[in-house]
């Protein structure tokens, strides 16, 4: 039987953000990360000047980046953001004029340089997702999956921005002690699916959701795979993917095997590029990376690959 793979794994969308319309599908788009916190698991403090941090998208933007996820506040494992959980309280340690601190000088900054950036604001609380798209940003993208702030939601919808959704289980201080899941993948979906209901409801239009399964965001080492491997499942519910693998301690616990510790994350690259590849022949259109020029290439041959599969 002739399939034409692309659409059978990677269905095509377009994505409509704040100003603009991005096709998704044809080829993996690449965000780059710029984390403008002194706490990041990976790279915190490294960017936290402004002009670095300006220095390193224009970086970015050079080596081929079509986004730029722009964040001023660490949610790595163990990080303690939240108070009040069951009530949906959350109370902050990065409180928002801080965080509005760090992020809007690179924000006005990168546009000034490049003013046709497209620019995620990486951020769950809505009063920075205003002052960011406000001041030009194209996406919101919420780790909480609009769980963490209750205005986050309908700020969006009034924004009319790009969002990204992404599926979270609790709060990083408690990711390492949640039991394992025999099938993380349907949590997932139906997890996922419970948060587009929200969004929708709200009044975010169906046309600037993108979905991000949340790698390393409440799933410990043994359900991380299996939700790789399965990550056109997600499929079913009708939006573009978003995949964030890039020196996840997943990849870093895989690669350090041999050595018999983790691989830390700046010499994750290779493992992170392997997941990646993983994820856009599972069907992601959009990929999360630290490494910008090696994430393209990549990508690129991976797009090649399922042309390929495509015409077989």
């Amino acid at each position: 039987m002739r399939l034409n793979y692309n659409r059978f794994m990677r269905p095509y969308f377009r994505w409509q953000v704040r100003s603009r319309t991005l096709e998704l599908g044809r080829r993996t788009l690449v965000m780059g990360i710029l984390n403008v916190t002194p706490d990041s698991f990976s790279d915190g403090g490294e960017f936290l000047q402004p002009e670095r941090a300006v220095q390193r998208a224009l970086q970015m933007l050079d080596e081929g980046a079509d986004i730029l996820d722009l964040g001023g506040e660490s949610t790595r494992p163990g990080a303690r953001i939240a108070g009040d959980e069951a009530n949906a309280k959350v109370r902050p340690v990065v409180m928002e004029e801080e965080e509005l601190r760090r992020v809007m000088p690179v924000l006005q900054g990168i546009l000034r340089a490049r003013p046709g950036t497209v620019i995620s604001a990486d951020t769950y609380k809505s009063g920075v997702a205003r002052a960011a798209v406000d001041a030009g940003a194209e996406i919101v993208n919420d780790v909480s999956g609009f769980q963490w702030d209750p205005e986050m939601g309908r700020t969006c919808a009034q924004l009319q921005c790009g969002v990204v959704l992404m599926h979270t289980r609790g709060q990083p201080e408690k990711w390492r002690n949640l039991p394992r899941d025999p099938d993380i993948t349907a949590v997932v979906e139906h997890d996922l699916a419970n948060r587009l209901l929200i969004a929708l409801t709200g009044g975010v239009e169906r046309t600037r959701i993108v979905l991000d399964p949340g790698f390393g965001f409440g799933k410990n080492f043994e359900e991380n795979y299996p939700l790789l491997a399965h990550l056109d499942q997600l499929h079913r519910l009708g939006f573009p993917l978003l995949a964030g693998t890039s020196r996840k301690s997943f990849v870093g616990r895989t690669i350090g095997k041999q050595a018999g510790k983790d691989a830390p994350p700046q010499d994750r690259l290779f493992g992170s590029l392997a997941a990646m590849v993983a994820s856009i022949l599972r069907g992601a259109h959009i990929v999360r990376v630290h490494d910008v020029r090696p994430a393209v290439e990549a990508a690129a041959v991976a797009d090649e690959v399922l042309a390929a599969m495509g015409d077989a």
